[in-house]
């Protein structure tokens, strides 16, 4: 009982930490929210993290934007309608956004748009691959960005959504206010061998990568991403998302790893899973149509403003060096590592550390 105390009181020994408190317990939001050790805090009071995000907004009717080519997008529209625009990009490619995550940035500051990828999340047709590529969802984030009249906006993206922010950052510069980078994914040749070849997170989990790898035969495991593109676009449905299962166990090991606490579930539904991979496979297999341009030598394109970089020393899915890369490449970023954090999003160290770097921006932004 000592022990729980003289945490607490450490904790609330931070300026505004007792706001935090009130708002923890109580569920009364302070009428100017302010961020200390979130992560420490909840444990003395038995509270989730999630309860120290922003609290909801009200989203506005969601938006399905036609981006031609048979594609709709789904646009969610939370906070602040004449805020600063904050293009919330999710990672993949395929998976959509959830709800809750409008809940990272202040909304009285915040205009927060998740957007459905196309093929992903609420975007229709779910899945297609058809007329789905990087250029194609550059071009679908200028055309929303013109639909709603916006000038500039913040990038936050994580995992693939880092790649495609920095990708649109190249293409757009002049647009864009700010990045903010989680588990960065520079898609180099040299990670996705080292999340698919043998040399790489096959040697940390060698079972659970000969569950993955196992059943593919022996003369296509060369190429692992190939041998599962052909299967899970195959005609029938029940042996393709036999095999998106298994896509999908393998990086949900590679990523969850460090979580021992997390409690398993099935994953998602069979539809959602098989279209999910289904992109997935597509992007990995085509290079995530970056060509010949790849993004460290795009860095030079970029436009000068705010660049926070945020990583966790326990990713296995985006090791850090990535980060630690694109950092010294780009001059005046900033990098943020997190030793006990892996690749989530939802990991208290990392939700922390994003809040506050979109909270810091507030005061740097205008429009």
């Amino acid at each position: 009982m000592r022990r729980w105390w003289r945490e607490l009181r450490a904790c609330l020994a931070a300026p505004s930490a007792l706001q935090l408190y009130q708002r923890c317990v109580t569920g009364v939001t302070p009428p100017t929210p302010a961020r200390v050790d979130c992560e420490r805090l909840c444990r003395c009071v038995r509270k989730p993290l999630t309860d120290l995000l922003y609290p909801s907004a009200a989203c506005a009717e969601p938006l399905h934007l036609d981006v031609g080519e048979g594609h709709r997008i789904c646009v969610r529209d939370f906070g602040n309608t004449t805020g600063h625009a904050v293009l919330f990009l999710h990672g993949g490619p395929g998976s959509g956004c959830r709800i809750d995550q409008h809940r990272l940035f202040d909304p009285t500051h915040y205009r927060v748009l998740l957007v459905d990828q196309r093929g992903s999340g609420l975007s229709t047709p779910g899945g297609a691959v058809k007329a789905n590529t990087t250029d194609r969802l550059l071009q679908d984030m200028e055309t929303l960005r013109d639909h709603l009249g916006i000038r500039r906006w913040l990038l936050f993206g994580g995992s693939w959504g880092a790649t495609l922010a920095l990708r649109y950052a190249q293409t757009h510069p002049h647009v864009v206010s700010a990045l903010v980078l989680r588990g960065t994914f520079l898609a180099r040749s040299l990670d996705l061998a080292w999340f698919f070849g043998k040399a790489g997170a096959a040697r940390i989990f060698p079972r659970d990568y000969d569950a993955f790898a196992g059943p593919v035969p022996k003369h296509e495991r060369e190429d692992l991403i190939g041998a599962y593109h052909r299967r899970v676009h195959g005609p029938d449905t029940a042996t393709a998302t036999t095999w998106a299962r298994r896509w999908y166990e393998w990086g949900d090991r590679v990523a969850c790893w460090n979580l021992s606490d997390r409690v398993q579930d099935a994953g998602p539904d069979a539809r959602r899973l098989l279209a999910k991979v289904r992109i997935e496979t597509h992007y990995a297999l085509n290079r995530y149509f970056l060509g010949d341009r790849p993004l460290l030598d795009g860095i030079g394109r970029l436009p000068d403003v705010p660049v926070t970089i945020v990583h966790g020393e326990r990713d296995l899915v985006c090791p850090c060096e990535a980060a630690w890369t694109l950092h010294h490449a780009i001059p005046g970023s900033r990098l943020e590592l997190l030793p006990d954090t892996g690749h989530l999003l939802d990991e208290p160290a990392m939700t922390n550390a994003l809040i506050r770097a979109t909270d810091r921006l507030r005061g740097v932004l205008s429009d």
